[in-house]
């Protein structure tokens, strides 16, 4: 690190050695989740080896599930009583802040009730539609025109192509709770590198149609069997460009 100013020992072209790193510094967060994740592999969890933001710790008796996002930890679990235990050793290395029960967490609303858990991105969404300035458009009836396939080079090229694969990357996060624009956003997927006229106007009636309905989402029922649920389909020869077939599938655990 370069001294600060003030600091008139070091000598032209000298910097600082740190012991440990500083905050804001670029190697900050590197350094902070090297050594939370040790912590919490020292506590007894376990790191997932699809996802490494993603802790479980599973006894006979009870599992817990901790999942990061920078400084961010949320934490569920069976037992109560090693959520306590837990919350109370990170409290002991870190000094951590207990917000209570999550109602908002990466842009997902959490609301909860004796009937279930209900997730959405209202929020979201309508940051979208401000973006796009579609707040006050007529919404759509479906997430695409009917008979509507999209083919590459359909139009004129987009002067702003960045504009276009901002919007699709906020509407592949979006599938997370809205699985039913998710063919949608796969087609418009395909066209990031080199987007027309025509992609374009169906990103934005895909946005037409969420203005529509922008409290939809998942609900996750407190009394409903915790079954196993499969759907699959098939579109043979659909991609007008290469002839290439698509295939799709949902798996559905414990959702209404």
């Amino acid at each position: 690190m370069t001294p600060p100013e003030g600091y008139t020992k070091a000598e032209g072209g000298q910097v600082c050695h740190l012991k440990r790193s500083l905050y804001g510094l670029k190697q900050a967060s590197r350094q902070w989740n090297t050594e939370f994740c040790q912590k919490l592999l020292a506590f007894g969890f376990v790191q997932s080896p699809h996802d490494c933001c993603l802790f479980v710790k599973s006894q006979s008796q009870s599992f817990l599930a901790l999942l990061i996002y920078v400084d961010d930890v949320l934490i569920t679990g069976s037992d109560m009583a090693e959520i306590a235990s837990l919350k109370q050793y990170l409290d002991s290395l870190f000094t951590i802040k207990d917000l209570g029960a999550a109602k908002y967490f990466l842009g997902v609303e959490i609301a909860r009730g004796d009937s279930g858990t209900y997730l959405n991105h209202r929020k979201y969404i309508l940051d979208i539609l401000k973006d796009t300035g579609l707040l006050l458009c007529k919404p759509a009836a479906t997430p695409f025109p009917q008979g509507v396939k999209l083919v590459g080079m359909a139009g004129t090229p987009m002067v702003e192509p960045d504009k276009y694969r901002r919007l699709v990357g906020r509407l592949l996060y979006l599938n997370f709770t809205r699985p039913d624009i998710t063919y949608c956003v796969q087609q418009l997927s395909q066209f990031g590198n080199n987007p027309y006229s025509s992609h374009w106007d169906a990103a934005l009636h895909l946005v037409r149609y969420l203005k529509g309905c922008p409290s939809k989402g998942l609900f996750y029922s407190a009394s409903s069997p915790l079954s196993l649920t499969a759907y699959s389909d098939a579109d043979w020869g659909s991609c007008l460009d290469t002839r290439k077939s698509l295939t799709g599938y949902c798996i559905q655990l414990g959702v209404v």
